[in-house]
């Protein structure tokens, strides 16, 4: 019992952590379009900003499975 609770606070931890990380995301590539940038630089960095955005997904799908199988049993 203890077990499928301490699944539920952790999955809830990694998924606040990964709606932060969407957050995050998102205002930094309205930051990168509103800077004026070029183009080139601008899909630049961009690119490097998905790598963030795949991460803060997975994280927050992660906490919503170890939430799910938490809350099942």
């Amino acid at each position: 019992m203890r077990a499928l609770i301490l699944l539920q606070i952790a999955g809830a931890i990694l998924t606040v952590s990964g709606l932060f990380g969407l957050g995050f995301c998102i205002l930094r590539g309205f930051r990168i379009r509103r800077a004026g940038l070029s183009p080139e630089e601008a899909r630049s960095q961009l690119q490097k900003l998905i790598a963030v955005n795949l991460g803060s997904m997975a994280l927050a799908t992660f906490g919503l499975i170890l939430l799910f199988v938490g809350l099942s049993f």
